[in-house]
């Protein structure tokens, strides 16, 4: 993902984290919870930040929240957040003035105690905004029966045609969505798509999905945690192959799952070139169905030049949390006869649990040569190989 102030961007994405949370009753905002070990907020962000079509990720905090938003972010490159208002309208409406500068043409605005968003929904929100639509959201259709209750007591019967429970994110026309905030300043409507509507903008509803639910409460945040607990009754062990090589050029370094090793070289790619995480992204990637690399950040795309590969294996990670999956293993074989990277194994294991947010000991990494033959042992590039084995 590419986030510099100072270029246009088809679409950016806004994340508002900067509410109290009242009724979650915890010790800090609920944002800042931890779910699988990683707070709601980074897994939010995650999902916009490793997304190919969304180049710069935003994300609006309470001024008293900044110690805690740097410690959730502070291994992800995203645009400087921006201090939230007295209420979420206000707030959004401040995230939106920030984008000027970039001036993107959609913005996808979303909640960020919403972890389980998923690609499908951003693919279909983004194809119904480049298909003129000015303001797209999922939404889930009212299947239940609605009371009206006053005191515990139903006063009466709603009817549910028609009825629909909006999600986010929700995807607007920048310039259309901005206007709309800055003449309803001073309401208090409870989402973006209301002020489109009192603007006389014309909202689409998409298909949302269940799991993508808010977390409001702490009961909540439990069936968020009984929706990743794996049944080993009711799943099965996938396993993904991983493969990649790249060729040397000049250069004084080479990046190998994240970590700079000095060398007299360095690798030949469109992207950081690093060849050992590419294995592993296609390796977990396969081991869900969901394509490789090139499906989603294709050579030929110049937003990706000299990217660091960190964005691919989060991209590969969010694939596997969203099919409510676990990764059990990754053993990665790196072949070359040089650089030496046995004294760099410690670093890039802790590195690849890191960014997956798995324990270092699902993380095996192995080194070989090729005994001087082919063009691995004349010196010419690396391969590396992975298998991952994920729990679905």
């Amino acid at each position: 993902m590419i986030s510099t102030d100072n270029t246009s961007s088809d679409c950016v994405a806004l994340i508002v984290a900067a509410g109290r949370g009242r009724r979650f009753r915890s010790k800090i905002p609920k944002q800042y919870s931890k779910l699988n070990g990683k707070c709601l907020l980074t897994q939010s962000i995650e999902i916009f930040y490793s997304h190919p079509s969304i180049k710069s990720v935003r994300v609006i905090i309470h001024p008293d929240d900044r110690l805690l938003y740097d410690e959730a972010t502070k291994d992800l490159n995203l645009l400087d957040p921006v201090l939230g208002g007295h209420e979420r309208q206000d707030s959004v409406r401040l995230g939106l003035e920030s984008f000027r500068a970039i001036n993107p043409k959609y913005i996808l605005i979303h909640d960020a105690v919403r972890p389980f968003v998923n690609e499908n929904i951003i693919n279909n929100i983004l194809s119904s905004l480049k298909n003129k639509d000015l303001a797209v959201i999922p939404g889930i259709s009212v299947k239940d029966t609605l009371k009206r209750v006053h005191e515990n007591i139903i006063t009466g019967t709603v009817d549910r045609t028609n009825l629909w429970q909006v999600q986010t994110p929700q995807g607007f026309n920048f310039k259309a969505i901005i206007a709309a905030h800055e003449s309803s300043n001073g309401l208090s409507l409870t989402d973006d798509a209301a002020i489109a509507e009192l603007a006389g903008i014309k909202v689409r509803v998409i298909d949302g999905c269940q799991s993508n639910f808010k977390i409001t409460t702490t009961q909540d945040l439990f069936r968020a945690e009984q929706l990743l607990k794996i049944d080993g009754d009711n799943n099965i062990m996938r396993v993904g192959i991983g493969t990649d090589v790249h060729s040397f050029k000049d250069g004084s370094a080479i990046i190998l799952c994240g970590i700079k090793i000095p060398f007299n070289k360095s690798l030949k790619g469109h992207s950081d070139a690093d060849v050992a995480m590419h294995a592993v992204t296609d390796a977990l990637l396969g081991s869900v169905g969901a394509g490789d690399i090139g499906d989603f950040f294709p050579p030929s795309d110049p937003q990706w030049k000299d990217c660091t590969s960190e964005i691919f294996l989060i991209h590969a990670g969010n694939q596997i949390l969203q099919r409510q999956g676990l990764i059990t293993n990754i053993d990665l074989t790196i072949i070359c006869e040089n650089p030496k990277i046995s004294g760099y194994k410690s670093q890039m294991q802790k590195n690849i649990a890191r960014i997956l947010n798995i324990n270092i000991d699902k993380v095996n990494i192995k080194a070989t040569t090729t005994e001087k033959l082919g063009f691995i042992g004349r010196g010419e590039g690396i391969a590396a190989q992975a298998i991952a084995s994920v729990m679905v």
